[in-house]
């Protein structure tokens, strides 16, 4: 039997590296340090789970259609891996905007940084 794919999406030097946790819960964990990265794997290797930082468009918010940093990822996830499940790191002050991307994919948790491996095992178990 094959381990679901988690991808863990790093894009700055913030985000912790779980790579044992994941590991440990039986995952096979696919690290990315550019959303574009991800971007191209996920038609061929749908994840089961994502792991990202959440960064707010304060100014390059492309007119007013993109969140964050996350938008187009959730919108390529309903496509081709609706059933993942999408934890978001984000700093907290802006932990206030993150709850806008559950209106293009609900997301499964929000960890406000600095994440502890426990929060994150806590959320990975279920």
């Amino acid at each position: 039997m094959s381990k679901p794919v988690l991808y863990s999406i790093v894009e700055s030097p913030a985000h912790p590296d779980f790579s044992a946790l994941y590991a440990d819960l039986g995952y096979e964990a696919l690290r990315f340090t550019s959303m574009r990265q991800a971007m191209a794997k996920l038609k061929r290797t749908p994840p089961a789970v994502v792991v990202a930082e959440f960064f707010y468009g304060w100014g390059n918010n492309y007119a007013g259609v993109n969140i964050s940093n996350l938008d187009v990822l959730l919108y390529s996830l309903q496509k081709y891996a609706p059933q993942a499940k999408v934890i978001a790191m984000v700093e907290k002050a802006e932990r206030q905007y993150v709850d806008k991307l559950n209106d293009i994919l609900p997301l499964y948790g929000v960890l406000t940084q600095p994440v502890a491996a426990a929060e994150m095992a806590a959320l990975l178990r279920g």
